[in-house]
This record gives C-alpha cells, sequence and structure tokens, in this order.
C-alpha cells in the first residue's frame, strides 16, 4: 500500500475510534472510574486523536511530497502509530484497572511521539 492512503486509512480509523473510546469514557466509566484513572483515559485519547491527525496529515505530505516508504515522512508515521499503541494503549490498559508491568512502555510511546514529531519536521525538502 501506499504511503499516502496507508497513514490516511489507519489515521481515520484510529480517530474515529478515539471519538468512540472518549464517548465511552465520558458516558459509561464517569461512574467507574476513580477522578484520577477517568483523567488517566482522557490523556490517552486526547494523545491518540492528535496523532490520529497527524497520521492523516503525513499521508497528505506523503502524497504531495510523492514520497515512498524510505521518507522521512512515512518514517514519522511509523512513529507515531507506535506512539499512539504504547503511549495511548498503555494508559487506557492503566484507566482500566490493568496490571501496572506496562507503566515503563508509556515513556517510550511519548519518545515515539516526539521523533515522529521531529522526522515530520525534516522531511520537507530544502528548495
Amino acid at each position: 500500500m501506499i504511503p499516502m492512503r496507508r497513514w490516511i486509512l489507519i489515521g481515520s480509523i484510529l480517530g474515529g475510534l478515539s471519538v468512540m473510546l472518549g464517548a465511552f469514557g465520558a458516558h459509561s466509566l464517569k461512574a467507574v472510574l476513580t477522578e484520577k484513572s477517568l483523567a488517566t483515559f482522557q490523556t490517552a485519547n486526547q494523545y491518540q486523536f492528535f496523532h490520529s491527525l497527524a497520521l492523516v496529515l503525513v499521508g497528505l505530505l506523503c502524497g504531495y511530497l510523492g514520497e515512498g516508504n524510505d521518507s522521512k515522512a512515512n518514517k514519522a508515521g511509523w512513529f507515531f502509530l507506535a506512539g499512539i499503541v504504547m503511549f495511548s494503549g498503555s494508559l487506557y490498559w492503566l484507566a482500566l484497572g490493568g496490571p501496572r508491568v506496562l507503566g515503563p512502555v508509556t515513556p517510550l510511546g511519548g519518545l515515539s511521539f516526539m521523533i515522529g514529531w521531529f522526522l515530520l519536521a525534516f522531511s520537507f525538502p530544502k528548495k
């Protein structure tokens, strides 16, 4: 699959899932979770949503620049996806009472987000 289509598709699906999870958290989990756990869930949801939009941006950028699988923009997409899985995924897990063994994964997800943004910044050609 070409990078443009891949990232727009993945970003759109993850964006839709983040809206669903946000509604689930606001309506179903509010009565079940503690304030701290609900705040953790909301943080996971916000980062998932923002980085889903970033994935769509990566797809549009790959299309605009005509870049393939070895481009910095494409690599940024992989880091954003890894960040969503590790950062948001581990926070969702912790908020819902999962074992704290995934706690150390959260900072790795944050690092993935940072690397993705820096790769995105350097993906523009110098013209």
